[in-house]
């Protein structure tokens, strides 16, 4: 993939994470999910009642390769707290079974206390 075609992508992920607190790069959008691994994270954020912004990486490759390349991380979804990668799905299903998201997203200050 050329420096070219992701340095738009990488600009528009920089900006979508300047402007929202909390970012999901998923397939599909939160009301549809078009993969399961999109679906249980959207399932997480909702239940722990997480304002997020979903973002469709499916719309365009540019976008979906250069989510990968931004985070350093090769698979989607994609969780973002102020700006910061926390993981993928495994690493959100993980740290919500422990008990670690919950109060993680609370010191963030974007969980309703």
């Amino acid at each position: 993939m050329s420096e070219a075609m992701t340095e738009p992508a990488h600009a528009f992920i920089a900006k979508t994470l300047q402007d929202h607190q909390v970012v999901l790069f998923m397939k599909g959008v939160p009301e549809q999910p078009r993969c399961g691994f999109s679906g249980l994270v959207v399932q997480i954020l909702d239940h722990l009642g997480v304002d997020f912004v979903g973002v469709d990486v499916l719309q365009d490759d540019s976008l979906r390769d250069g989510i990968k390349t931004f985070s350093d991380w090769p698979t989607i979804p994609q969780l973002y707290v102020k700006g910061e990668f926390v993981g993928g799905c495994d690493i959100v299903r993980e740290m919500f079974q422990n008990g670690e998201l919950k109060p993680f997203l609370s010191e963030q200050g974007v969980l309703a206390a």
